[in-house]
This record gives structure tokens, sequence and C-alpha cells, in this order.
């Protein structure tokens, strides 16, 4: 069975999220491309950022360049619209602005390489998406531009994919470990306590602000705009009587170290997503096992784990060992390796 058979009937939008660059995220997408082309399905595609140029625009590498197949719905501003290496019908003008101009809904008119480029606020991305699904799509699919895990916010896409690989780490131990301190996270548990939701409006993406709840459900907005120095006024604000701590932007280690860890078993944290989280795999651990707590309003679906077992460094993984420890690490969760064929569902 294929991945696209595994998510197509369960999924409408799914984006896919890279732990790094090289980790395969564009192969997957040129994967599940081929994969759509042969069973006959009309995939939209978009992105958050700009993809589909033969060389890294940071670093200077080759990387795969993006092949779209006829009858694809997909987005392009105006001046990688005149760069195309196909025929593109244009659907509809957006509104939404990029760098490189507004954003056009097109139809491939004949397959060939296409860059494709989105608006980067999740807002807007969504509502771009909307716009597709009216173009008879049966699946849109989000490129996540690197640095931007952000588009795994749930509000985005039904679910994600996490392209993973060799070049996380030389050693199979930590590539296993990190993928799966990701994929946890994003499992984070919801916050159920109705009386705490209905105190806690969603946050637009550009304001940061932290609340302290007492276990009456009386509020305290503490007076900050960034993360900076937060940990040392969280500390402040905890006391015996504390039930949870909001926050409503990124989540670092630098807040947490200012936090006496004897008050981490008495509060919860609750964050609007677990994207919100920069915190290392062992620190994290490190963490949990001194009590921390953490919930959040909207956790992430995974869909399925695709892996690389190849590094632009010149090192690689057997295939089938990175394959079948990352989904022995998963159980449940799809395991696909794009580059070499393989796949796991269970483990």
């Amino acid at each position: 069975m294929s991945l696209l058979d595994q998510l197509k009937n369960e999924y409408r939008t799914l984006s896919i999220v890279g732990m790094a660059k090289n980790s395969g995220k564009t192969t997957t997408l040129n994967y599940l491309l081929e994969e759509a082309f042969d069973e006959g399905l009309v995939l939209g595609v978009t992105s958050t950022g700009r993809d589909g140029e033969s060389t890294d625009l940071v670093t200077g590498t080759d990387k795969p360049k993006v092949y779209l197949f006829t009858d694809t719905i997909v987005s392009v501003p105006d001046k990688l619209y005149e760069m195309a290496e196909t025929g593109l019908e244009i659907l509809k003008r957006t509104e939404y602005r990029t760098a490189m101009g507004n954003v056009l809904i097109c139809r491939v008119a004949e397959s060939g390489y296409v860059q494709i480029a989105g608006p980067g606020s999740i807002r807007e991305h969504k509502k771009l998406c909307e716009e597709m699904l009216g173009f008879g799509v049966d699946m849109i699919l989000i490129d996540g531009a690197i640095d931007r895990k952000s588009i795994a916010a749930p509000e985005t896409s039904d679910a994600i994919i996490l392209a993973t690989g060799a070049v996380i780490s030389r050693s199979l131990k930590v590539v296993v470990e990190e993928t799966v301190h990701i994929v946890s996270l994003y499992q984070t548990e919801q916050l159920t306590d109705e009386q705490a939701l209905s105190l806690l409006n969603d946050p637009q993406e550009e304001t940061f602000c932290v609340v302290v709840i007492d276990d009456e459900y009386n509020m305290n907005v503490l007076s900050l705009r960034t993360g900076l120095g937060a940990g040392s006024l969280l500390n402040d604000a905890i006391c015996e009587h504390t039930k949870y701590v909001f926050i409503s932007g990124a989540f670092t280690e630098s807040i947490i170290a200012g936090i006496d860890p004897k008050k981490f078993p008495g509060f919860t944290l609750i964050l609007p997503d677990p994207t919100r989280i920069f915190v290392g795999a062992i620190k994290w651990q490190q963490l949990r096992k001194k009590g921390f707590q953490i919930q959040v309003l909207r956790n992430i679906k995974v869909a399925a784990v695709t892996v690389n077992p190849f590094a632009p460094a010149g090192y690689a993984f057997d295939h089938r060992e990175l394959r079948n420890s990352i989904a022995g690490a998963l159980p449940g969760i799809p395991v696909f390796d794009v580059r070499m064929g393989g796949f796991d569902t269970d483990g």
C-alpha cells in the first residue's frame, strides 16, 4: 500500500514539515505528487516560503526541483509565474502579498518544473487553502519552508507529514531520539478544563502574553511584551495557589531556567499549540522527570513520518535500519523511506 493510500481518505490538507534542511521534505513532496498522478488524483500544492528552485538560496547547494503534473492546482507569486518551466493557467489573482508579488492560483497546463510559494501568514495560508479546495482538488499539500515549523500549527492543516533523516546526526540513536521528541511534543495532551478554557482567548499571532491562573480561576496578566526576562518574573508570580501558567508565544529554555524546579509539580504550563516549544530533547526529558507539566489548547496530528538515509555531508545509514528504528519507536504512525522505498505502518 502506498503512502498516499494511507492518507487520502482521512485528510484534505497536509503540511510537509522538515526537521532540518536536507531531511527529505521536497523529496517527500515529489514522491506524493508522483503517487497522486499514478492514481489519478488532483492535488493542490502551496508553500509557506519558496520551493522548487534547483539551488538552495541560503547554502548554495543543489536541491531537488518540484515537478508538477498536468491539472495540478498550485500557488505561484507573480515573479515565479514568469519563471515557470511549463505553462500555467491563471485561475485567480489573490490579494495575498509576498516579496515576489501577489499570489496567483494556477492550473498546470502541461507537466513540468514549477517554483511554488505562498503567503507566510498562517491565517492567510488557511484562507488560500480554502480557495484552492474550491477548484476541485482531492487533497492539498503544503510545503513547509525550513525553520518555519509554525506551519505545523493545527489551524493550518488537518495533519502533518514529518520529514527526518541522517542530516540530523551521524548517530542513528540521536536521529531516532530527536524524531520521537518532536512527535511526542506534537502529541502533547490537550487542556480539557472548561473553566480554564473559557478564560483563555485564542491569542493573535503577533501578540505575546503571560497569564497566571490560581486555583480559584483568578487571572493575573503579567506585563511582558516578549519572552526576555519572563522566567524570573514568572517565578515571582508562581505560588502554592497557582494552577496554570499560560504563555501565548515561544516557550524557551531561557524561560524555564528562571523558574525554581521545586515549583514544577504545582502548576501546569499551557501553550496555544506544540509549535511554541523550543526545548531540546535531553532538557525536555530532564524537565519532565522533575515534575514539569504541560498541556496545549490544540495539538498536532502526525499523519506519517518520512525518512531520508542520506546526508549531504557524505555519510548515510542503512535505509532499512533507519526506517525500522523510527517505526519501532513510533508505533501506529506510518513510516516511509521516500528515497529507497519501503513502508512500515506499525513498527
